[in-house]
């Protein structure tokens, strides 16, 4: 195990990577890192991070930053519940804990938002605290390194992954090799093809020995998701203002900004659906113009394809029925309210068509 660790560490002194958190001791900036790092990649990460360092510096200033405010800075990185759950979970340690990290992985695991891996890479990087990080680069460097046959998701898999990696442990600095397993596999276990040449650890390595790095790690084909048609109408009146309405609590982005609408129904026409979705959320009736554009979008389980609409208020003032409120916003104004992917791309199609002006 020691020759594994000393190879590693040697390799990572050479070529570890450059990030901006990297050079952070404060805890607060390092878990900022880590949940923007979950399931986006790195070279995306690094300008939010750098902008929500200027914006929101300390665990203080998340705390009592508003959630309007929270979610522009997240604007584009998705999964908005991460944010959400960043100023929650802020809030909770200005609140129980001083504005102090808790140092122990279970109390870190007590606050929203952070799970194992989460609670394991805080814990080590920036106290010592001698555990395994098991993100998915992590898993596949001791998948292929102990050649496991079983799913990587399996409980035997994770049994061994955690086994191994306790053994690894001994008489290093914790955060130091979990950064450094990172690297490697971002770097140079990748996914597919590892380049297994360059792999300060491929004496070490037992699927390398085997042939079968390409097979591992071993993971379940995932089920095909399904593709929803959905309009979203561009409510427009007098003075060059646009109806936005914020997303109610509980379901799918909400506190986020969008432009009315929802799926179109078996049977339904575009038209057909918009009149209905913006009657049921609105109480109201428009009459639906030309198209704007068309938007596909991939979420974590489902895709969808939006086909925005400029639409004309035919029946009475709206009313949010379903939303948390709704406001008339002027294209200058549009940049300040938070808002998912496909609502921001009608947003700048909307206000580069200058339909105000026609």
């Amino acid at each position: 195990m020691h020759e594994i660790s000393n190879a590693l560490l040697e390799w990572y002194t050479i070529h570890q990577r450059s990030l901006p958190w990297r050079l952070e001791t404060d805890p607060y900036l390092v878990w900022v890192s880590e949940i923007m790092l979950q399931q986006t990649r790195v070279e995306t990460v690094i300008p939010y991070f750098l902008k929500w360092k200027e914006h929101l510096p300390t665990l203080r200033s998340l705390a009592l930053a508003t959630e309007e405010e929270v979610l522009l800075l997240w604007e584009g990185l998705g999964y908005y519940s991460r944010a959400r759950n960043l100023h929650s979970a802020a809030q909770l340690v200005l609140e129980k804990f001083g504005g102090e990290f808790p140092h122990n992985v279970t109390q870190l695991q007590r606050l929203p938002g952070i799970g194992e891996y989460t609670a394991s890479a805080i814990a080590s990087i920036c106290f010592n605290v001698p555990v395994v990080a098991l993100d998915a680069n992590i898993k596949r460097v001791f998948a292929r390194l102990i050649d496991i046959e079983d799913a990587i998701t399996s409980r035997s898999a994770k049994k061994q992954l955690v086994e191994f990696g306790k053994n690894l442990l001994s008489e290093v600095d914790a955060g130091e090799l979990n950064q450094a397993f990172m690297d490697l596999g971002s770097l140079v276990c990748l996914p597919g093809e590892p380049d297994c040449m360059r792999c300060p650890l491929n004496r070490s390595c037992i699927s390398y020995q085997n042939g079968t790095q390409n097979q591992r790690p071993v993971t379940r084909k995932k089920k095909g998701s399904p593709t929803y048609q959905v309009v979203a109408a561009v409510i427009q009146k007098e003075g060059g203002v646009f109806l936005l309405a914020k997303r109610p609590k509980g379901g799918m982005l909400p506190g986020l900004w969008e432009f009315p609408g929802g799926k179109v129904e078996v049977g339904e026409d575009d038209t057909t659906a918009l009149v209905r979705e913006i009657n049921e959320e609105l109480d109201t009736i428009v009459s639906v113009g030309n198209l704007i554009g068309e938007y596909h979008h991939a979420y974590t389980h489902f895709k969808v394809i939006v086909r925005a609409f400029l639409c004309e208020l035919i029946g009475s003032q709206p009313r949010a029925l379903e939303a948390q409120e709704i406001k008339w916003v002027p294209c200058e104004q549009m940049r300040e309210f938070a808002m998912g992917k496909v609502d921001r791309l009608i947003a700048h199609a909307l206000c580069d068509l200058d339909v105000t002006s026609s």
